[in-house]
């Protein structure tokens, strides 16, 4: 029981961190930010609370092309996607609106349900496509 305790007491708290954070976090910045609230807190235990509010559908992971995985809390009112520079690392939120249709017609084509929440596009920002520096 005391393990039970425990993990809900991790994932309550990595909630309260995403939730106020309203970004982007790495597991390993999640468990740098818990151990200062939880010093008894293992990077084991942080890795597996950050799966299970994933599969619960609490909070999403996404690669941002960072080489991580990154966690966000899920805000149903507010879906977003992202557009990520591959240059400069510039990230670009995207409304829901922008990319509903498009998931619309991947449903009709493939008859799947789609559970994604969060997509992440790559490509290059103006600006560095106007710097030359994309090649």
């Amino acid at each position: 029981m005391e393990g039970k305790l425990r993990n809900s007491t991790v994932e309550l708290v990595i909630i309260e961190l995403l939730t106020k954070q309203k970004q982007h976090l790495s597991a390993n910045q999640v468990y740098e930010v818990l151990r200062t609230r939880l010093p008894a807190v293992n990077p084991s235990t942080v890795y597996r609370a950050l799966e299970r509010l994933t599969k619960t559908g609490k909070i999403s992971v996404s690669d941002m092309g960072t080489g991580s995985l990154v966690y966000e809390m899920v805000d149903r009112t507010t879906i977003h996607h992202h557009v990520v520079c591959q240059t400069c690392g510039k990230v670009t939120t995207l409304p829901d609106d922008i990319i509903h249709e498009f998931i619309e017609k991947v449903v009709k084509f493939t008859r799947y349900e789609i559970t994604t929440n969060h997509l992440v596009l790559f490509g290059h920002c103006a600006e560095c496509v106007s710097n030359s520096r994309v090649g």
